[in-house]
């Protein structure tokens, strides 16, 4: 009876041995993704920010050529919605960009914590 005891509990640590290799290697991974997908959504945050400032910057001089009060008016109101339209759609891309790096990090660990509870089982 101690033989099974001792036979059981060498069995279960080698197991949660298993387990845990498979969590680290799990959380290693999934920091790597993060961390990929982390830069990519920083790049497109650079590109768009650079982007939006040629565009005022585009716009000062729209705006400095302008030839009476009322064009000038025009010619604000024109960028102001133009560049709101264009600041949704970049919102919505980087709202995106995150529900994909959060959907992919949750997977990878659903993934890996369903696979380690299956071993020890």
């Amino acid at each position: 009876m101690a033989e099974k005891g001792v036979e059981h509990t060498r069995d279960a640590c080698a197991k949660a041995k298993v387990a845990s290799e498979e969590a680290i290697d799990l959380l290693e991974n999934t920091c790597e993704t993060a961390a990929k997908r982390a830069t990519d959504y920083n790049h497109r945050l650079i590109e768009i920010v650079r982007t939006n400032t040629r565009a005022a910057f585009d716009n000062v001089n729209e705006l400095l050529g302008a030839k009476s009060p009322t064009q000038f008016i025009e010619l604000s109101t024109a960028q102001m919605r133009k560049q709101f339209e264009v600041v949704s759609g970049q919102s919505k891309e980087l709202c995106a960009l995150a529900q994909e790096m959060a959907t992919e990090a949750a997977e990878a660990i659903k993934t890996g914590a369903s696979k380690g509870f299956n071993n020890v089982r």
